[in-house]
């Protein structure tokens, strides 16, 4: 039998070798993300009501496989979209169309499935010229497991002419998802802390039929509150969520006053709702 020597080589030597599994298993996940979706970027015609270009992120998915959205709720990784490299752009915002909730073993995540189409408002540097766009995108998408995926794309936009006739209706259809901001009073939504003083719990109130999903959000990315749950026992003409005010960032008062933002997907069109819960 042969003895390895003892010392430091066999420590460089083992890091190492785990370094370079670490990168071909890096590698691994990227080409299967690779062989499960894939990424363009969408130029839609016109403007849109703030006089910004329109443009679009498409991910597109294999059968049973998803992506998240911008909370993904009890797990995932969110999109990450990087334009740094465009030209001529002040600001490119992302728009995320109303998500949908999905259950499996790890828990209930936040996201799409299929195709997501994530529309982008572009306002140019200088009016009236092009703009390039470059996008960097890491993202994950999972089936049972989930594998990261990163891509990249480029595209020129003037707002005279889109990708294609049928991107356009595409993008149009992506946008009319996004949630539409309203007030509390015309959603006909209200909140109130129900019991418990560690953990309160969060009683939501709306009209009856206007949702069928509604997801909840605090007022920085630290926030990880849970999906609410559907109620039984609500008024007549009323429909009854509730959640635990569980997952703040340490150190924060749960029963302090605190801004929250409910995305409501139902009804005629889904809304995004920012209210104080007292």
């Amino acid at each position: 039998m042969t003895r390895l020597p003892n010392g430091p080589g066999i420590v460089t030597t083992a890091a190492a070798l785990m370094a370079a599994l670490a990168a071909v298993l890096v590698t691994q996940a990227a080409a299967g993300a690779a062989e499960h979706s894939s990424i363009r970027l969408l130029a839609g015609t016109g403007h849109n009501d703030a006089g910004q270009l329109r443009a679009g992120v498409e991910i597109r998915m294999q059968p049973g496989w998803k992506t998240y959205w911008r909370y993904p709720g009890d797990s995932g990784v969110p999109p990450r979209f990087d334009f740094s490299g465009s030209t001529n752009l002040a600001s490119a915002t992302v728009l995320w169309p109303a998500p949908h909730m999905f259950s499996d073993d790890s828990g209930k995540s936040i996201g799409y499935k299929g195709t997501a189409i994530f529309p982008l408002a572009v306002t140019p540097k200088q009016k009236g010229q092009p703009v390039t766009l470059k996008l960097k995108i890491d993202y994950a998408v999972c089936e049972k497991l989930c594998v990261p995926a990163e891509g990249e794309a480029t595209l020129t936009l003037d707002g005279k002419s889109g990708t294609s006739g049928s991107d356009d209706k595409l993008l149009a259809a992506a946008e009319a998802q996004v949630p539409r901001q309203v007030s509390a009073t015309a959603a006909g939504l209200t909140v109130q802390r129900a019991s418990g003083k560690a953990k309160p719990t969060v009683v939501v109130a709306l009209p009856d039929g206007k949702a069928h999903e509604i997801f909840v959000e605090g007022p920085t990315a630290e926030w990880a509150l849970p999906i609410p749950s559907a109620m039984p026992g609500a008024p007549p003409g009323r429909s009854q969520f509730s959640f635990a005010l569980d997952g703040l960032p340490a150190g924060t008062d749960p029963n302090a006053p605190v801004q929250l933002t409910f995305t409501i997907v139902g009804g005629d069109r889904p809304v995004e709702v920012k209210t104080r819960l007292d």
